[in-house]
């Protein structure tokens, strides 16, 4: 059984990360296996295949389970990787996967080992609301004694002080528990005072 998950789970990497004799990334095996167990009727096209494939990954790093051999087939660096994409699907399902994945303690300090916690940061700017969601909850869950200097710099309190006022009542209640739990009173009063002087800032997501 066991055997069996990780065959699984090393298939799914390997269909992500067909490379070509150029170094180029491709995918095209993926859109065979995905379609096989899809309700799909059309073939995938390359970017959908990588996005179901990433999807898939992303779901089984809920499973504490799998962690093991999750960071065995280096997906949680393929996850770091795919935050600078272009592709916001893509970006999406990666941050969705890191956030699942770094309730574990050895991931989160792999994370932050990795020097992750930046691309999670820059992940704050994305116009796509999981995303955001995730990259919060994310920055949460990797704040440590060692770490909080980089997770509650003064853009990202900044950050969190524009979204605990958006009209979205999922993001602005995350981001007030960030301002509440993870940053102390001088780092919000800063960061307050900042904001009045400067119109510039991580913009809020798209409803």
């Amino acid at each position: 059984m066991e055997l069996g998950r990780l065959e699984y789970l090393q298939a799914l990497v390997t269909e992500f990360q067909v490379t070509d004799s150029t170094g180029n990334k491709r995918c095209c095996s993926i859109a065979l296996s995905v379609s096989s167990v899809s309700s799909h009727t059309r073939p995938f096209s390359l970017a959908e295949a990588k996005e179901q494939v990433l999807a898939n990954l992303a779901n089984f790093a809920y499973d504490p389970s799998n962690y093991e051999y999750l960071r065995q087939l280096q997906v949680l660096d393929l996850f770091l990787d795919m935050l600078t994409e272009d592709n916001e699907t893509l970006v999406e399902f990666a941050m969705g996967g890191l956030c699942n994945l770094c309730l574990d303690k050895t991931n989160k300090e792999y994370i932050l080992e990795a020097s992750g916690v930046e691309p999670i940061i820059n992940c704050l700017s994305s116009s796509n609301e999981e995303t955001v969601v995730s990259a919060v909850t994310t920055l949460m869950f990797l704040t440590t004694p060692r770490s909080r200097a980089q997770t509650t710099a003064l853009p990202v309190v900044e950050c969190m002080l524009r979204f605990s006022l958006s009209a979205n009542t999922r993001l602005s209640n995350l981001a007030s528990i960030f301002l509440q739990d993870y940053c102390s009173p001088p780092q919000v009063e800063e960061a307050r005072n900042l904001s009045k002087h400067t119109a510039v800032g991580i913009p809020l997501p798209k409803d």
